[in-house]
């Protein structure tokens, strides 16, 4: 029977794909100006993994994702969202309109959790580009005695399920390579929290002259700041065109069902 690394850790963290994905236009306060809504210095870190403007040119990625416990391989339909999830023994998709899951046993996760989280996890930076997100500075992230800059991602009431989930990217101040992801989890209780989980991004390849993660790996925690590595997840057989991905991917098959 499947079972997801760290399930716990990833319905908690989901609501980021649900947040990040509405189409709401937020007004950046402060930072936005007509031409460019994102803060310069992020615009800094768009430009070193390639530029936001090259990523958009891109309609699908495909990638395999492994870790110790399990391997899965991923479409997406970089335009619209559409994705395509296939594991050991189940295949699901996000068609648009609904989830549908085509497993052989009883699926033990939750696939609208699971919908596009390794996707959102993958696309960094250029997914904290996406419509609907408030940007502002935040104090540095040290860890090890270096200081990393970072914005905090926060949305509009009522954007995505849990719009009082706050998120925090920090890079490196020479470089502006995305360094550390951080996040709040409001999605339970619907109350705004304090606690910051931590991701660190420190793994890079490059694919189409984009930079994105090769591997991410979750911190263990120390008064809200990373301590140590817990697990590291591994993103192999990337592939990004230009060219849509057939429709016949995301399309439901009989022995499916819809996810309600």
């Amino acid at each position: 029977m499947f079972q997801t690394t760290n399930t716990f850790i990833l319905a908690l963290i989901s609501m980021f794909i649900l947040s990040a994905c509405s189409t709401q236009k937020a007004k950046n306060v402060g930072l936005s100006n007509a031409v460019n809504p994102y803060p310069p210095k992020l615009e800094k870190v768009f430009e070193r993994h390639g530029g936001l403007d090259h990523w958009n040119e891109m309609n699908s990625l495909s990638f395999k994702l492994t870790d110790p416990e399990k391997e899965e391989q991923y479409h997406l339909n970089l335009k619209d969202r559409r994705e395509r999830i296939e594991g050991s023994n189940f295949t699901m998709a996000s068609d648009g309109t609904n989830i549908w899951i085509d497993a052989e046993d009883d699926y033990t996760g939750n696939p609208k959790f699971y919908s596009q989280l390794m996707f959102y996890f993958y696309a960094m930076p250029f997914v904290l580009g996406d419509d609907g997100i408030l940007y502002s500075e935040t104090p540095d992230l040290v860890f090890e005695g270096q200081s990393y800059p970072g914005f905090r991602i926060s949305y509009n009431d009522g954007v995505g399920l849990s719009s009082k989930d706050e998120y925090f990217i920090h890079y490196h101040p020479e470089t502006y390579q995305m360094e550390w992801l951080g996040y709040t989890v409001t999605y339970f209780s619907n109350e705004k929290s304090s606690k910051i989980k931590w991701i660190r991004y420190d793994d890079w390849a490059e694919t189409q002259k984009l930079i994105l993660p090769a591997s991410i790996t979750w911190y263990k925690l120390e008064d809200n700041k990373p301590l140590e590595p817990r697990n590291t997840i591994k993103f192999e057989d990337v592939k990004l065109s230009k060219k849509a991905p057939s429709d016949e991917l995301f399309r439901q098959p009989k022995t499916a069902k819809i996810v309600e």
